[in-house]
Protein backbone atom coordinates (compact mmCIF):
# COMPACT_ATOMS: atom_id res chain seq x y z
CA UNK A 1 0.00 0.00 0.00
CA UNK A 2 1.53 3.38 -1.36
CA UNK A 3 2.06 5.69 1.98
CA UNK A 4 -0.12 8.88 2.19
CA UNK A 5 1.66 12.18 2.69
CA UNK A 6 0.53 15.24 3.17
CA UNK A 7 2.13 17.72 0.25
CA UNK A 8 1.23 20.36 -1.81
CA UNK A 9 1.32 18.70 -6.19
CA UNK A 10 4.98 20.34 -6.68
CA UNK A 11 7.24 18.78 -4.34
CA UNK A 12 10.40 20.66 -5.44
CA UNK A 13 9.72 23.51 -2.38
CA UNK A 14 9.14 21.15 0.16
CA UNK A 15 12.13 22.38 2.04
CA UNK A 16 11.29 26.14 1.83
CA UNK A 17 7.99 25.49 2.76
CA UNK A 18 8.42 23.44 5.53
CA UNK A 19 11.50 25.86 7.17
CA UNK A 20 8.54 28.78 6.62
CA UNK A 21 5.85 26.73 8.56
CA UNK A 22 8.34 27.00 11.29
CA UNK A 23 9.66 30.26 11.33
CA UNK A 24 5.96 31.16 10.79
CA UNK A 25 5.10 29.05 13.70
CA UNK A 26 7.65 30.10 16.31
CA UNK A 27 9.13 33.81 14.64
CA UNK A 28 9.65 35.10 18.24
CA UNK A 29 12.57 32.78 18.49
CA UNK A 30 13.72 32.35 14.92
CA UNK A 31 14.81 34.30 11.74
CA UNK A 32 15.34 33.36 8.20
CA UNK A 33 19.35 34.20 7.49
CA UNK A 34 19.09 36.20 4.14
CA UNK A 35 17.54 34.00 1.44
CA UNK A 36 18.87 30.69 2.38
CA UNK A 37 17.46 27.61 3.74
CA UNK A 38 18.77 28.27 7.17
CA UNK A 39 17.78 29.49 10.59
CA UNK A 40 19.27 31.54 13.60
CA UNK A 41 18.19 31.70 17.46
CA UNK A 42 16.97 35.44 17.68
CA UNK A 43 18.36 35.71 21.20
CA UNK A 44 21.73 34.07 21.10
CA UNK A 45 24.31 35.02 23.84
CA UNK A 46 26.46 37.66 23.33
CA UNK A 47 30.28 37.73 23.16
CA UNK A 48 30.48 33.37 22.74
CA UNK A 49 31.77 30.72 20.32
CA UNK A 50 29.25 30.34 17.62
CA UNK A 51 27.56 26.83 17.16
CA UNK A 52 26.01 25.73 13.42
CA UNK A 53 24.45 22.73 13.23
CA UNK A 54 23.02 20.88 10.17
CA UNK A 55 22.63 18.46 7.65
CA UNK A 56 19.77 16.97 5.30
CA UNK A 57 16.09 17.86 5.84
CA UNK A 58 13.51 15.01 6.25
CA UNK A 59 15.46 14.33 9.86
CA UNK A 60 13.32 16.77 12.11
CA UNK A 61 13.08 17.58 14.41
CA UNK A 62 17.13 16.88 13.38
CA UNK A 63 18.33 20.03 13.37
CA UNK A 64 16.28 22.73 12.96
CA UNK A 65 14.19 21.59 16.45
CA UNK A 66 17.93 22.21 18.19
CA UNK A 67 18.61 25.62 17.70
CA UNK A 68 17.85 27.37 20.44
CA UNK A 69 18.97 28.56 24.14
CA UNK A 70 21.53 26.30 25.07
CA UNK A 71 21.84 24.32 21.98
CA UNK A 72 22.93 25.85 18.32
CA UNK A 73 22.59 29.05 17.43
CA UNK A 74 22.85 28.72 13.96
CA UNK A 75 21.26 25.80 11.30
CA UNK A 76 21.88 24.97 7.60
CA UNK A 77 18.96 22.64 6.23
CA UNK A 78 19.94 20.90 2.71
CA UNK A 79 17.36 19.46 0.46
CA UNK A 80 15.65 16.34 1.44
CA UNK A 81 18.01 13.45 2.74
CA UNK A 82 21.08 15.69 1.02
CA UNK A 83 23.27 17.73 2.55
CA UNK A 84 23.17 21.81 2.61
CA UNK A 85 25.84 23.46 -0.05
CA UNK A 86 28.56 25.65 0.65
CA UNK A 87 27.63 28.73 0.58
CA UNK A 88 24.27 28.08 2.26
CA UNK A 89 26.09 26.71 5.76
CA UNK A 90 28.91 29.36 5.39
CA UNK A 91 26.31 32.16 5.33
CA UNK A 92 24.73 30.66 8.27
CA UNK A 93 27.69 30.64 10.06
CA UNK A 94 28.96 34.22 9.24
CA UNK A 95 25.45 35.50 10.54
CA UNK A 96 26.36 33.99 14.24
CA UNK A 97 29.88 34.71 14.43
CA UNK A 98 30.67 36.79 16.66
CA UNK A 99 34.76 36.68 16.13
CA UNK A 100 35.18 34.42 18.87
CA UNK A 101 35.18 31.27 16.59
CA UNK A 102 32.43 28.75 14.84
CA UNK A 103 32.09 25.29 15.54
CA UNK A 104 30.31 23.06 13.13
CA UNK A 105 28.48 19.78 14.50
CA UNK A 106 27.17 17.21 11.73
CA UNK A 107 26.80 13.42 10.42
CA UNK A 108 29.83 11.91 9.19
CA UNK A 109 28.33 11.43 5.64
CA UNK A 110 29.96 12.22 2.22
CA UNK A 111 28.03 14.91 1.59
CA UNK A 112 28.15 16.68 5.15
CA UNK A 113 31.88 15.69 5.25
CA UNK A 114 32.80 17.53 1.27
CA UNK A 115 30.14 20.38 1.56
CA UNK A 116 31.19 21.20 5.09
CA UNK A 117 34.67 21.44 4.95
CA UNK A 118 34.36 23.16 1.92
CA UNK A 119 32.07 25.92 3.79
CA UNK A 120 34.93 26.05 6.39
CA UNK A 121 37.59 27.04 3.65
CA UNK A 122 35.10 30.08 2.63
CA UNK A 123 34.79 30.81 6.65
CA UNK A 124 38.44 30.75 6.74
CA UNK A 125 39.34 32.58 3.58
CA UNK A 126 37.28 35.63 5.63
CA UNK A 127 39.39 35.42 8.66
CA UNK A 128 37.08 33.29 10.84
CA UNK A 129 37.89 30.79 13.35
CA UNK A 130 36.64 27.35 12.71
CA UNK A 131 36.34 24.16 13.28
CA UNK A 132 33.92 20.96 13.02
CA UNK A 133 33.06 17.73 15.05
CA UNK A 134 31.43 14.69 12.87
CA UNK A 135 29.26 12.70 14.65
CA UNK A 136 30.11 9.07 14.08
CA UNK A 137 28.04 7.36 16.29
CA UNK A 138 26.57 4.24 14.62
CA UNK A 139 28.58 1.64 15.66
CA UNK A 140 27.63 -1.04 13.41
CA UNK A 141 28.06 0.86 10.46
CA UNK A 142 31.97 0.50 10.19
CA UNK A 143 34.79 -1.42 12.55
CA UNK A 144 36.14 0.12 15.16
CA UNK A 145 39.55 0.81 13.12
CA UNK A 146 37.64 2.55 10.55
CA UNK A 147 35.75 4.77 13.28
CA UNK A 148 35.69 7.79 11.17
CA UNK A 149 33.76 5.78 8.33
CA UNK A 150 30.68 5.25 10.92
CA UNK A 151 27.61 7.47 10.28
CA UNK A 152 26.14 9.62 12.80
CA UNK A 153 22.41 8.87 13.72
CA UNK A 154 20.79 10.09 16.91
CA UNK A 155 23.99 10.84 18.86
CA UNK A 156 24.14 14.17 16.78
CA UNK A 157 21.21 15.43 19.53
CA UNK A 158 24.00 14.68 23.05
CA UNK A 159 26.87 16.25 21.04
CA UNK A 160 24.68 19.37 20.01
CA UNK A 161 23.63 19.15 23.52
CA UNK A 162 26.59 19.23 25.04
CA UNK A 163 28.49 21.54 22.55
CA UNK A 164 25.85 23.92 23.27
CA UNK A 165 26.43 24.16 26.69
CA UNK A 166 29.76 25.03 26.69
CA UNK A 167 29.66 27.55 24.09
CA UNK A 168 27.00 29.32 26.37
CA UNK A 169 29.07 28.86 29.62
CA UNK A 170 31.44 31.07 27.66
CA UNK A 171 34.61 28.89 27.45
CA UNK A 172 37.13 29.22 25.04
CA UNK A 173 36.89 27.59 21.51
CA UNK A 174 39.30 25.45 22.38
CA UNK A 175 37.79 24.02 25.16
CA UNK A 176 34.46 24.17 23.41
CA UNK A 177 35.64 21.99 20.66
CA UNK A 178 37.36 19.55 23.24
CA UNK A 179 33.87 19.16 25.44
CA UNK A 180 32.05 18.43 21.68
CA UNK A 181 34.46 15.59 21.04
CA UNK A 182 34.51 14.09 24.23
CA UNK A 183 31.15 13.86 24.27
CA UNK A 184 31.39 12.37 20.77
CA UNK A 185 33.34 9.85 21.55
CA UNK A 186 31.47 8.54 24.69
CA UNK A 187 28.65 8.21 22.39
CA UNK A 188 27.59 4.88 20.79
CA UNK A 189 24.09 4.17 18.69
CA UNK A 190 22.37 0.79 16.80
CA UNK A 191 19.24 1.23 15.31
CA UNK A 192 16.72 -1.09 13.65
CA UNK A 193 14.16 -0.63 10.77
CA UNK A 194 10.71 -2.07 10.59
CA UNK A 195 9.26 -0.09 7.40
CA UNK A 196 10.82 2.01 4.93
CA UNK A 197 10.46 5.76 4.63
CA UNK A 198 9.39 7.67 1.22
CA UNK A 199 11.02 10.75 0.14
CA UNK A 200 9.13 13.76 -1.14
CA UNK A 201 9.15 13.73 -4.80
CA UNK A 202 9.56 9.94 -5.42
CA UNK A 203 7.13 6.97 -5.66
CA UNK A 204 8.90 4.08 -4.17
CA UNK A 205 10.01 4.16 -0.88
CA UNK A 206 14.08 4.07 0.08
CA UNK A 207 14.34 0.33 1.12
CA UNK A 208 12.12 -2.65 0.54
CA UNK A 209 11.51 -4.78 3.74
CA UNK A 210 8.88 -7.12 3.79
CA UNK A 211 5.89 -6.81 6.96
CA UNK A 212 7.54 -9.87 8.89
CA UNK A 213 11.22 -8.38 8.34
CA UNK A 214 13.17 -6.49 10.36
CA UNK A 215 16.62 -4.75 9.75
CA UNK A 216 19.56 -4.78 12.56
CA UNK A 217 21.53 -1.55 12.53
CA UNK A 218 19.60 0.00 9.36
CA UNK A 219 20.99 3.64 8.49
CA UNK A 220 18.92 6.54 9.12
CA UNK A 221 18.52 7.11 5.19
CA UNK A 222 17.80 3.36 4.51
CA UNK A 223 21.38 2.03 4.38
CA UNK A 224 21.22 -1.89 4.84
CA UNK A 225 22.49 -2.92 8.50
CA UNK A 226 24.39 -6.43 9.91
CA UNK A 227 21.92 -8.71 9.43
CA UNK A 228 18.13 -8.84 8.27
CA UNK A 229 15.89 -10.87 10.28
CA UNK A 230 12.47 -12.20 10.75
CA UNK A 231 10.46 -9.97 12.88
CA UNK A 232 10.80 -10.40 16.67
CA UNK A 233 9.31 -10.15 20.26
CA UNK A 234 10.24 -6.37 21.53
CA UNK A 235 12.23 -7.98 24.23
CA UNK A 236 14.27 -9.93 21.64
CA UNK A 237 14.96 -7.24 19.51
CA UNK A 238 16.27 -5.24 22.73
CA UNK A 239 18.84 -7.57 23.57
CA UNK A 240 20.39 -8.15 20.47
CA UNK A 241 20.63 -4.41 20.34
CA UNK A 242 22.37 -3.98 23.90
CA UNK A 243 24.78 -7.00 23.03
CA UNK A 244 25.97 -4.98 20.34
CA UNK A 245 25.90 -1.67 22.40
CA UNK A 246 27.62 -3.44 25.19
CA UNK A 247 30.09 -5.23 23.43
CA UNK A 248 31.68 -2.11 21.45
CA UNK A 249 31.44 0.17 24.73
CA UNK A 250 32.22 -2.48 27.22
CA UNK A 251 30.31 -0.90 30.00
CA UNK A 252 31.00 -1.89 33.63
CA UNK A 253 29.09 -2.33 36.64
CA UNK A 254 28.42 1.07 38.41
CA UNK A 255 29.07 3.49 35.33
CA UNK A 256 27.23 5.81 35.09
CA UNK A 257 24.71 6.43 31.49
CA UNK A 258 22.47 8.86 29.73
CA UNK A 259 20.32 6.75 27.72
CA UNK A 260 18.20 7.79 24.28
CA UNK A 261 15.45 5.84 22.74
CA UNK A 262 14.54 7.64 19.34
CA UNK A 263 11.94 7.06 17.21
CA UNK A 264 12.72 7.11 13.45
CA UNK A 265 9.38 8.25 11.98
CA UNK A 266 6.86 6.51 12.77
CA UNK A 267 6.84 3.85 15.66
CA UNK A 268 4.71 5.43 18.52
CA UNK A 269 5.98 6.62 22.03
CA UNK A 270 3.80 3.30 23.20
CA UNK A 271 6.60 1.05 21.45
CA UNK A 272 8.92 3.39 22.25
CA UNK A 273 8.52 3.23 25.99
CA UNK A 274 7.88 -0.80 25.95
CA UNK A 275 11.75 -0.53 24.05
CA UNK A 276 13.36 1.37 27.53
CA UNK A 277 11.43 -0.81 29.62
CA UNK A 278 12.96 -3.67 28.22
CA UNK A 279 16.63 -2.18 28.06
CA UNK A 280 15.89 -0.75 31.66
CA UNK A 281 15.65 -4.51 32.90
CA UNK A 282 19.22 -5.39 31.26
CA UNK A 283 20.84 -2.24 32.52
CA UNK A 284 20.04 -2.99 35.94
CA UNK A 285 20.99 -6.46 35.35
CA UNK A 286 24.14 -4.99 34.40
CA UNK A 287 24.66 -3.01 37.51
CA UNK A 288 24.68 0.56 34.80
CA UNK A 289 23.73 3.38 36.40
CA UNK A 290 21.12 5.46 34.18
CA UNK A 291 21.61 9.17 35.05
CA UNK A 292 19.23 10.39 32.72
CA UNK A 293 16.65 8.97 30.22
CA UNK A 294 15.08 10.51 26.97
CA UNK A 295 12.43 8.95 24.97
CA UNK A 296 10.95 10.15 21.69
CA UNK A 297 11.26 10.95 18.04
CA UNK A 298 14.67 13.09 17.88
CA UNK A 299 16.42 12.11 14.71
CA UNK A 300 13.90 10.24 12.29
CA UNK A 301 13.69 9.40 8.25
CA UNK A 302 9.78 10.75 7.06
CA UNK A 303 7.68 7.95 8.20
CA UNK A 304 10.25 5.43 8.43
CA UNK A 305 9.35 2.70 11.11
CA UNK A 306 11.90 1.17 13.94
CA UNK A 307 14.08 3.10 16.48
CA UNK A 308 17.39 3.64 17.89
CA UNK A 309 18.86 3.16 20.82
CA UNK A 310 21.71 5.45 21.99
CA UNK A 311 24.03 5.48 25.15
CA UNK A 312 26.13 8.55 26.47
CA UNK A 313 28.84 7.03 28.91
CA UNK A 314 29.18 10.25 31.44
CA UNK A 315 31.77 11.40 33.84
CA UNK A 316 31.14 14.91 36.27
CA UNK A 317 32.27 17.29 33.52
CA UNK A 318 29.97 15.81 31.48
CA UNK A 319 26.93 15.69 33.59
CA UNK A 320 27.30 19.26 33.63
CA UNK A 321 26.80 20.05 30.00
CA UNK A 322 24.24 17.37 30.17
CA UNK A 323 22.39 18.83 32.71
CA UNK A 324 22.70 22.52 31.40
CA UNK A 325 19.39 24.71 30.56
CA UNK A 326 17.82 24.36 27.07
CA UNK A 327 15.44 25.58 25.46
CA UNK A 328 13.60 24.61 21.83
CA UNK A 329 10.39 24.20 21.04
CA UNK A 330 11.18 20.37 20.22
CA UNK A 331 13.87 19.68 23.30
CA UNK A 332 14.49 21.58 26.56
CA UNK A 333 15.93 21.12 29.98
CA UNK A 334 15.59 22.94 33.05
CA UNK A 335 14.84 26.81 33.36
CA UNK A 336 16.81 28.83 31.01
CA UNK A 337 14.22 32.01 31.49
CA UNK A 338 14.02 32.71 28.15
CA UNK A 339 13.29 36.38 26.73
CA UNK A 340 11.36 36.41 23.99
CA UNK A 341 9.92 38.61 21.62
CA UNK A 342 6.22 39.03 21.03
CA UNK A 343 4.84 38.03 17.51
CA UNK A 344 3.53 41.72 17.37
CA UNK A 345 6.68 43.06 17.70
CA UNK A 346 8.51 41.40 15.04
CA UNK A 347 9.34 43.02 12.10
CA UNK A 348 7.41 41.81 9.30
CA UNK A 349 10.30 39.65 6.58
CA UNK A 350 9.47 39.75 3.08
CA UNK A 351 9.90 35.92 1.92
CA UNK A 352 11.82 35.70 -1.18
CA UNK A 353 10.14 33.66 -3.96
CA UNK A 354 11.64 30.86 -5.27
CA UNK A 355 10.69 27.79 -7.51
CA UNK A 356 12.88 25.22 -8.05
CA UNK A 357 11.24 24.90 -11.43
CA UNK A 358 11.14 28.30 -13.12
CA UNK A 359 13.18 27.85 -15.80
CA UNK A 360 12.57 28.60 -18.96
CA UNK A 361 12.66 25.68 -21.72
CA UNK A 362 15.94 25.84 -23.65
CA UNK A 363 16.29 26.06 -27.70
CA UNK A 364 18.85 24.41 -28.63
CA UNK A 365 20.99 25.48 -31.53
CA UNK A 366 24.58 24.47 -33.08
CA UNK A 367 26.55 26.92 -35.50
CA UNK A 368 26.25 24.81 -38.48
CA UNK A 369 24.90 21.63 -39.83
CA UNK A 370 27.04 18.46 -39.08
CA UNK A 371 29.73 17.88 -37.33
CA UNK A 372 31.43 20.42 -35.10
CA UNK A 373 35.28 20.85 -35.24
CA UNK A 374 35.27 22.74 -32.08
CA UNK A 375 33.33 24.87 -30.10
CA UNK A 376 32.84 28.62 -30.01
CA UNK A 377 31.13 30.11 -26.72
CA UNK A 378 27.86 30.03 -28.21
CA UNK A 379 28.21 26.49 -28.95
CA UNK A 380 29.38 25.40 -25.49
CA UNK A 381 26.51 27.12 -24.15
CA UNK A 382 24.02 25.40 -26.32
CA UNK A 383 25.83 21.92 -25.44
CA UNK A 384 25.70 22.32 -21.93
CA UNK A 385 21.72 23.27 -22.04
CA UNK A 386 21.38 19.95 -23.81
CA UNK A 387 23.29 18.32 -20.91
CA UNK A 388 21.42 19.95 -18.43
CA UNK A 389 18.20 19.13 -20.39
CA UNK A 390 19.38 15.64 -20.86
CA UNK A 391 20.09 14.75 -17.03
CA UNK A 392 16.92 16.59 -16.20
CA UNK A 393 14.71 14.45 -18.21
CA UNK A 394 17.12 11.34 -16.70
CA UNK A 395 16.00 12.11 -12.98
CA UNK A 396 13.62 9.13 -13.00
CA UNK A 397 15.95 6.54 -14.13
CA UNK A 398 18.90 7.84 -11.87
CA UNK A 399 16.80 7.80 -9.00
CA UNK A 400 15.80 4.30 -9.58
CA UNK A 401 19.81 3.08 -10.20
CA UNK A 402 20.05 5.33 -7.17
CA UNK A 403 17.68 3.07 -5.11
CA UNK A 404 19.06 0.11 -5.22
CA UNK A 405 21.83 0.76 -3.29
CA UNK A 406 21.68 4.59 -1.63
CA UNK A 407 18.43 6.41 -0.92
CA UNK A 408 17.50 7.52 -4.18
CA UNK A 409 17.81 11.03 -3.82
CA UNK A 410 21.07 11.17 -6.96
CA UNK A 411 18.17 11.93 -9.31
CA UNK A 412 16.69 14.45 -6.97
CA UNK A 413 20.02 16.22 -6.74
CA UNK A 414 21.49 16.37 -10.29
CA UNK A 415 18.05 17.43 -11.68
CA UNK A 416 17.53 20.45 -9.30
CA UNK A 417 21.66 21.47 -9.60
CA UNK A 418 21.29 21.18 -13.58
CA UNK A 419 17.95 23.03 -13.31
CA UNK A 420 20.14 25.69 -11.69
CA UNK A 421 22.83 25.72 -13.95
CA UNK A 422 20.46 26.07 -16.88
CA UNK A 423 18.76 29.23 -15.55
CA UNK A 424 22.01 30.73 -15.01
CA UNK A 425 22.96 29.35 -18.63
CA UNK A 426 20.16 31.17 -20.63
CA UNK A 427 21.32 34.42 -19.01
CA UNK A 428 24.99 34.34 -20.51
CA UNK A 429 24.42 35.51 -23.93
CA UNK A 430 27.26 36.67 -25.95
CA UNK A 431 29.81 35.43 -23.96
CA UNK A 432 33.33 35.44 -25.43
CA UNK A 433 35.09 33.17 -22.66
CA UNK A 434 34.43 29.21 -23.50
CA UNK A 435 35.87 28.39 -19.98
CA UNK A 436 33.99 31.27 -18.41
CA UNK A 437 30.45 29.00 -18.94
CA UNK A 438 32.02 25.95 -17.78
CA UNK A 439 32.97 28.00 -14.49
CA UNK A 440 30.02 29.63 -14.11
CA UNK A 441 27.50 26.24 -14.51
CA UNK A 442 29.60 24.76 -12.33
CA UNK A 443 29.60 27.13 -9.52
CA UNK A 444 25.25 27.23 -9.96
CA UNK A 445 25.57 23.26 -9.20
CA UNK A 446 27.75 23.68 -6.61
CA UNK A 447 26.31 26.42 -4.67
CA UNK A 448 22.60 24.34 -5.25
CA UNK A 449 22.69 21.22 -5.34
CA UNK A 450 23.88 20.08 -1.62
CA UNK A 451 24.82 16.25 -1.13
CA UNK A 452 28.52 14.80 -1.98
CA UNK A 453 26.91 15.03 -5.93
CA UNK A 454 26.70 18.77 -5.48
CA UNK A 455 30.61 19.35 -4.79
CA UNK A 456 31.83 16.17 -7.04
CA UNK A 457 29.67 17.57 -9.99
CA UNK A 458 30.16 20.90 -9.47
CA UNK A 459 34.10 20.40 -9.80
CA UNK A 460 33.33 18.72 -12.83
CA UNK A 461 32.77 21.75 -14.79
CA UNK A 462 34.22 24.37 -12.01
CA UNK A 463 37.34 22.89 -11.36
CA UNK A 464 38.69 22.12 -14.49
CA UNK A 465 37.72 25.80 -15.71
CA UNK A 466 38.68 27.70 -13.38
CA UNK A 467 41.80 29.19 -13.72
CA UNK A 468 42.21 29.02 -17.21
CA UNK A 469 43.33 31.19 -19.81
CA UNK A 470 40.76 32.85 -21.89
CA UNK A 471 39.57 30.98 -24.94
CA UNK A 472 37.20 32.02 -27.90
CA UNK A 473 36.80 28.20 -28.69
CA UNK A 474 37.68 24.86 -27.49
CA UNK A 475 39.08 21.99 -29.07
CA UNK A 476 39.31 18.66 -28.18
CA UNK A 477 42.85 19.14 -26.54
CA UNK A 478 41.60 21.63 -24.54
CA UNK A 479 38.78 19.55 -23.15
CA UNK A 480 40.70 16.85 -22.30
CA UNK A 481 43.28 19.60 -20.75
CA UNK A 482 40.04 20.94 -18.33
CA UNK A 483 39.13 17.21 -17.28
CA UNK A 484 42.49 16.60 -16.35
CA UNK A 485 42.29 19.08 -14.07
CA UNK A 486 38.44 18.00 -13.14
CA UNK A 487 39.36 14.76 -12.04
CA UNK A 488 42.91 16.06 -10.09
CA UNK A 489 40.09 18.28 -7.98
CA UNK A 490 37.65 15.35 -7.47
CA UNK A 491 40.38 13.01 -6.66
CA UNK A 492 41.88 15.43 -3.83
CA UNK A 493 38.47 16.61 -2.22
CA UNK A 494 37.14 13.08 -2.38
CA UNK A 495 39.96 10.89 -2.78
CA UNK A 496 38.29 7.95 -4.69
CA UNK A 497 40.07 6.08 -7.20
CA UNK A 498 38.38 3.48 -9.52
CA UNK A 499 37.39 0.58 -8.36
CA UNK A 500 35.79 2.57 -5.50
CA UNK A 501 32.52 2.40 -6.56
CA UNK A 502 31.80 6.29 -7.41
CA UNK A 503 32.06 8.42 -10.18
CA UNK A 504 35.07 8.14 -10.92
CA UNK A 505 34.98 4.79 -12.10
CA UNK A 506 33.54 6.48 -15.63
CA UNK A 507 35.68 9.65 -15.25
CA UNK A 508 39.19 7.90 -15.36
CA UNK A 509 38.31 5.45 -18.23
CA UNK A 510 36.73 8.69 -19.98
CA UNK A 511 39.86 10.69 -19.68
CA UNK A 512 42.26 7.74 -20.47
CA UNK A 513 40.46 7.64 -23.40
CA UNK A 514 40.15 10.75 -24.64
CA UNK A 515 44.15 11.04 -24.01
CA UNK A 516 44.59 7.80 -26.17
CA UNK A 517 43.05 10.16 -29.10
CA UNK A 518 44.81 13.75 -28.24
CA UNK A 519 45.50 15.73 -31.25
CA UNK A 520 42.52 13.89 -33.21
CA UNK A 521 39.04 15.79 -33.88
CA UNK A 522 36.91 16.51 -31.65
CA UNK A 523 33.98 13.99 -32.33
CA UNK A 524 36.51 11.14 -31.86
CA UNK A 525 37.75 12.46 -28.87
CA UNK A 526 34.29 11.87 -27.01
CA UNK A 527 33.10 9.24 -29.17
CA UNK A 528 36.24 7.19 -26.77
CA UNK A 529 35.38 9.71 -23.79
CA UNK A 530 31.54 8.06 -24.02
CA UNK A 531 32.77 4.69 -24.57
CA UNK A 532 35.11 4.81 -21.58
CA UNK A 533 32.53 5.91 -19.56
CA UNK A 534 30.08 3.81 -20.32
CA UNK A 535 32.11 0.67 -19.58
CA UNK A 536 33.68 2.22 -16.21
CA UNK A 537 30.17 2.52 -15.11
CA UNK A 538 29.11 -1.01 -16.27
CA UNK A 539 32.75 -2.37 -14.44
CA UNK A 540 30.75 -0.36 -11.33
CA UNK A 541 28.11 -3.18 -10.90
CA UNK A 542 31.55 -5.46 -10.29
CA UNK A 543 33.04 -3.30 -7.30
CA UNK A 544 31.89 -3.04 -3.50
CA UNK A 545 31.12 0.71 -2.86
CA UNK A 546 34.04 2.11 -0.61
CA UNK A 547 32.06 6.01 -0.31
CA UNK A 548 28.41 7.29 0.35
CA UNK A 549 25.91 5.37 1.92
CA UNK A 550 26.53 2.28 -0.21
CA UNK A 551 29.59 1.48 1.57
CA UNK A 552 27.62 -0.20 4.35
CA UNK A 553 26.68 -2.90 2.08
CA UNK A 554 29.20 -4.39 1.06
CA UNK A 555 29.23 -7.73 -1.12
CA UNK A 556 25.63 -6.32 -1.57
CA UNK A 557 26.20 -3.82 -3.57
CA UNK A 558 28.07 -5.94 -6.10
CA UNK A 559 25.28 -5.84 -9.51
CA UNK A 560 24.73 -2.74 -9.16
CA UNK A 561 25.80 0.56 -11.12
CA UNK A 562 26.79 3.25 -9.63
CA UNK A 563 24.51 6.45 -9.96
CA UNK A 564 27.25 8.64 -10.12
CA UNK A 565 29.11 6.95 -12.60
CA UNK A 566 25.86 6.71 -14.32
CA UNK A 567 25.72 10.49 -14.79
CA UNK A 568 29.19 10.44 -16.13
CA UNK A 569 28.44 8.87 -18.88
CA UNK A 570 25.04 10.93 -19.46
CA UNK A 571 27.13 13.82 -19.87
CA UNK A 572 29.67 12.87 -21.86
CA UNK A 573 27.15 10.94 -24.66
CA UNK A 574 25.34 14.19 -23.93
CA UNK A 575 28.78 16.18 -25.15
CA UNK A 576 29.31 13.77 -28.09
CA UNK A 577 25.77 13.88 -28.96
CA UNK A 578 25.77 17.82 -29.39
CA UNK A 579 29.26 17.47 -31.30
CA UNK A 580 28.13 15.06 -34.21
CA UNK A 581 24.66 16.84 -34.38
CA UNK A 582 22.86 13.80 -32.88
CA UNK A 583 20.23 16.12 -31.01
CA UNK A 584 17.28 13.20 -29.31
Amino acid sequence: MAVKKILNADTSNVVEEMLSGFLSAYRKYYKKVGEYNAIKYRQSRKDKVALVIGGGSGHEPLFSGFCGAGLADAVACGNICASPNPELIAEAAKSVDQGKGVLFIYGCYAGDNLNFDMAEEICQAEGMKTAHVRVWDDCVSAPKERITDRRGIAGDVYVIKCAGAACDAGLEFDEVVRIAEKARDNIRSIGVATAPGTLPGNDKPTFELADDELEYGMGLHGEPGIERTKMAPCNEIVARMYSELQKEMELKEGEEIAVMINGLGSTPLLELNLVYYELAKLLHRDGLKVYDAEVKAYCTCMEMGGFSITILRLDDELKKYLDAPCYSPYYAKGSVGVETTSAEDTEEEEEPEFDENDVEAAVITRSKEGVLEELNAEDTRNMLLYIADKIIANKPYLTEVDSAIGDGDHGIGMAGGMQKAKKKLLKMENQENVYQLFEEAGKAMLMSMGGASGVIFGSLYLAGAKGMDPEAVITGDHLIDMEKKSLAAIQERGKAQVGDKTMVDALVPALEAMEAHRGEDLLTILKAAEEGARQGMENTKNYVAKFGRAKSLMERAIGHQDAGATSVYLIFQGMREFVEGDLK
